[in-house]
């Protein structure tokens, strides 16, 4: 241990019965470090907000990190560490858990005896602390440090490790990662499916093709009387102004995953500065890949404020999005965590309404998924496609079916956590491509209930062709993914899910799944129409000729009336002239499905990124919901 330091705590042990004397804003004011004027209103913040003292200082810019935290020394009685002058002792990194030292702001310094020097960043919890930690690893003794810098110093002696958890913290049976896997039996299985399929097309391809179009009329029945259940379904309705009781508030996390994002970093920083949530009460995560060096480039010239950090993810074997966001979980305070993407523009009052809605609802509502909007929705025609499918799957579908009581699959931004309960399904599946899916369903098997708020946010609609068909081949490839994994043990699903919500995992993912994969023998149908001879009319007698094709011109029409009444919904009026040439915008489904299909047996893991940023918003204000 440096003698220097032995000397510092010794000496602040000693006096450590005046400690608590000197409150921290007279240490900062009579310093000269920040005005009078200043701290009265740092002040009236705090008492307004039930919010720390040292927190609102920092996030407003008042006071650096390191002048509050030396005002706490002097508060305290203790000792401030440089990790220059006296670095930690590498011996004592194995001493508590990593996770641990990062969730409580903390990590063992050095030995004086028998006690062990810990370095906090958050005196007032280490008073709790501290009975429990001597009755783990002895006696022990308070220091502070920067939290910047304990982090740092866990992330030199624990990054890697913690990388691998981020990977592998899912239980083997809940996760895709052995998917690619290939096993006696599940060889056996995919043999034999092949086998019969062949056989049967082979030996009886009459018999083979009314199989599929009896699966795809099927599949077609039951996604149109989802739809249509999902409009019927009632909504609840929420107060656009409600408040939260009067409690304190809590902190709030909000996880931004970043990878080459270069181009729009500098636009997310102003978007989530319009926040009105305290910004004493945000921890702001960037998480950037290591490797990343231009997005990081980009932000440091941003200069992003105080209450938003960068933290940056070790190499793996993988690159994904949910990967990232385990690892940063564990650097991030708050009790509510937020997931938003690089284009994102959320609104105003949108944490505001979070935290109110949560306040009112019981520990079972677990999640909040809100709205999901284009601010480009005018750019060409797929964008214009694009957002009347948002709309009707965020305004109408996600709603109804949540209210109908089914587990529903979450989207990957805008959507709000308990932390106790994501801590308790162990976050996300590293590996899965759809980790917004996958999460929703789990966290109902697991008993939690997600419910959808009110509230929008906009981002870029991907309006390039092959960018496109990229991104849906991703996540319909997660769909699959999705539902191969929970389907591993079926009686296991069913128990945890109960029938109904069972019954609806069923039919919202095999909808969704076969209904790209089996559309050309649905299009089909439009020979009929067309005066031309069907490939099954000497199958099929003219009566089931008319009823098959009228199935699908009802289809057609119910798909056409739901949208209209989702776009109805929104604030995009001018796209309902545009929403019969959804029968041209489905097709591209088809194309990203089987890219998918084929990505799912030679590379089931490969993420293929969505770069934004090519498609600015329609006018000044596009970017800005109001709800």
């Amino acid at each position: 241990m440096n003698k220097q330091l032995l000397n510092d705590v010794s000496a602040n042990l000693a006096h450590a019965g005046v400690a608590g004397q000197r409150p921290i804003s007279t240490t900062l004011v009579q310093s000269g470090q920040i005005s009078a004027a200043d701290m009265l209103a740092a002040l009236a913040c705090a008492a307004q907000d039930g919010t720390a003292l040292d927190r609102i200082l920092i996030a407003d810019g008042t006071a650096t990190p390191l002048q509050v935290l030396s005002a706490q020394a002097m508060h305290w009685g203790v000792t401030l560490l440089d990790t220059f002058v006296s670095p930690p002792d590498p011996t004592l990194k194995n001493l508590l858990d990593p996770s641990y030292c990062l969730k409580h702001g903390l990590l063992p310094w050095a030995r004086m005896g028998e006690t062990t020097v810990i370095a906090t960043a958050r005196p007032e919890e280490f008073q709790t602390l501290a009975p429990r930690l001597s009755a783990t690893i002895g006696p022990v003794v308070m220091a502070l440090a920067l939290e910047s810098d304990i982090q740092a110093l866990i992330v030199a002696q624990h990054g890697r490790d913690l990388a691998v958890r981020a990977e592998t913290q899912l239980p083997e049976d809940e996760s895709c990662r052995d998917i690619n896997r290939v096993t006696l039996r599940r060889g056996l299985i995919g043999g034999g499916i092949a086998v019969m399929c062949l056989s049967a097309l082979i030996m009886m391809p009459a018999l083979f093709f009314d199989a599929v179009l009896l699966l795809a009329i099927v599949t077609l029945l039951i996604a149109q009387g989802l739809k249509v259940a999902a409009l019927l379904a009632p909504t609840p309705r929420f107060e656009p102004n409600e408040s939260p009781p009067n409690q304190r508030r809590p902190t709030v996390a909000l996880l931004v995953p970043l990878f080459r994002e270069q181009d729009i970093a500098a636009t997310l920083i102003t978007r989530l500065n319009r926040l009105s949530y305290p910004k004493a009460l945000l921890d702001v995560v960037l998480v950037l890949e290591a490797e990343d060096q231009q997005t990081r480039a980009s932000l440091d010239r941003a200069q992003f404020p105080p209450w938003m950090r960068i933290i940056e993810v070790p190499q793996g074997s993988i690159t994904t999005k949910p990967r990232a966001m385990n690892y940063a979980l564990r650097f991030c305070r708050g009790d509510i965590i937020g997931i938003y993407d690089a284009e994102d523009a959320p609104a105003a009052n949108q944490i505001d309404r979070v935290v109110a809605r949560f306040a009112r609802t019981p520990d079972r509502v677990a999640c909040l998924q809100g709205i999901l909007d284009f601010y480009n929705p005018h750019a060409n025609w797929l964008s214009r496609c694009f957002a009347i499918e948002y709309a009707t799957w965020f305004r109408i579908l996600l709603p109804g079916l949540a209210r109908l009581g089914f587990a529903i699959p979450l989207g990957g931004t805008t959507v709000f956590f308990r932390r106790s309960a994501l801590e308790r399904v162990r976050g996300w599946d590293a590996h899965n491509v759809t980790e917004d899916a996958d999460i929703g369903i789990r966290l109902a098997r697991y008993g939690y209930v997600t419910e959808l708020l009110p509230t929008v946010t906009r981002e870029e609609a991907n309006n390039r062709f092959w960018p496109w068909i990229k991104q849906r081949s991703r996540w319909l490839k997660g769909y699959m993914i999705t539902y191969a994994v929970h389907m591993r043990n079926p009686g296991r699903l069913l128990r945890e899910l109960g029938f109904w919500r069972c019954l609806g995992f069923q039919m919202l993912f095999l909808t969704a799944i076969l209904q790209f994969l089996l559309a050309p023998v649905l299009w089909s149908f439009w020979l009929v129409l067309l005066g031309l001879s069907h490939p099954l009319g000497d199958l099929l007698d003219p009566p089931q000729m008319v009823a098959l094709t009228a199935i699908f011109l009802t289809s057609e029409a119910i798909s056409l009336l739901v949208s209209l009444a989702a776009v109805a919904r929104s604030p995009h009026d001018g796209l309902l002239l545009w929403v019969p040439t959804m029968l041209l915008y489905f097709p591209l489904g088809v194309i990203a499905a089987y890219k998918g299909l084929y990505e799912l047996l030679v590379k089931p893991f490969y993420w293929d990124k969505t770069a934004h940023g090519h498609s600015p918003p329609d006018h000044a204000w596009a970017d800005r919901p109001v709800t």
